[in-house]
């Protein structure tokens, strides 16, 4: 009969396995290959959210969405390799930064916007997926790269942006948000019948939503932060679609010369 070890060993084992899984957890918080080319963050990488940020917020979204539908001018090649260069140069910038700073900031949102608008309209175009695929699956990539952010960090508080492991899931999660609103937003003016402008309306009702119910139910800040996030997409491109020529608006034929890549 084999005698089982002495139960502090066992205990000792135990714990030293969950020393080592946590230090692996905490670390120093750098991304294997970027720490190589990156500093580590001395501070907060985002900006206080204020109304000011909610603002200048929907106004990248509709810059990022003006910008993507003008490319498509420069063809398929040409309007891909730009909005894959500004993605680039706008993440060495942000990632080169130790704290936050505006300019390098709201460069990689903008990039951002601009890239996640070219992306789903490649998948509806090119690759033909309709408007409700598009949402469910960009929303199924959302929730998986906010459950491994909160699996790995233990939590989701933008707040907590001070190292570089919870930057690179921030970033992750922002273009999540913007091909998910792209979706959401095309889905309503176009699949829904209801137009970009209505559709604008609709979603600048809808973003409050979460606000109030932080006030009144006491939502989780986190929870109401990113569901307000996610609709500044939709609302930033359906007003600025919304407010451009009626060429534009669905059925009218525009949407069929949109970029393919």
């Amino acid at each position: 009969m084999v005698q089982p070890g002495p139960p502090g060993r066992t205990q000792g084992a135990r714990g030293e396995s969950r020393g080592r899984l946590g230090a692996l957890r905490r670390g120093d918080g750098q991304v294997p290959v970027l720490d190589k080319l990156f500093p580590a963050p001395l501070a907060s990488k985002v900006p206080e959210v204020i109304a000011l940020f909610w603002v200048v917020k929907i106004l990248t979204t509709a810059g990022g969405e003006a910008t993507s539908d003008y490319l498509k001018t420069y063809g398929n090649f040409g309007a891909g390799s730009i909005e894959i260069v500004l993605l680039v140069v706008g993440l060495a910038w942000q990632l080169s930064t130790r704290r936050y700073q505006a300019f390098a900031y709201w460069f990689l949102a903008f990039a951002i916007a601009t890239t996640g608008t070219g992306v789903a309209d490649f998948m509806h175009l090119d690759v033909h997926i309709p408007y409700a695929g598009t949402t469910i699956l960009w929303a199924l990539v959302l929730a998986a790269v906010l459950w491994t952010w909160q699996r790995s960090e233990g939590t989701l508080s933008i707040h907590s942006i001070t190292i570089q492991r919870r930057e690179v899931f921030y970033w992750a999660t922002v273009f999540a948000t913007f091909a998910l609103g792209t979706a959401l937003g095309d889905l309503t003016a176009s699949s829904f019948g209801l137009g970009y402008l209505a559709s604008g309306l609709v979603f600048g009702v809808i973003i409050l939503l979460p606000w109030l119910a932080r006030v009144r139910f006491g939502l989780n800040s986190i929870a109401a932060f990113w569901m307000s996030y996610v609709v500044t997409r939709p609302l930033g491109a359906s007003l600025r679609t919304g407010s451009a020529s009626p060429s534009r608006s669905p059925g009218s034929g525009w949407e069929t010369g949109r970029r393919r890549w």
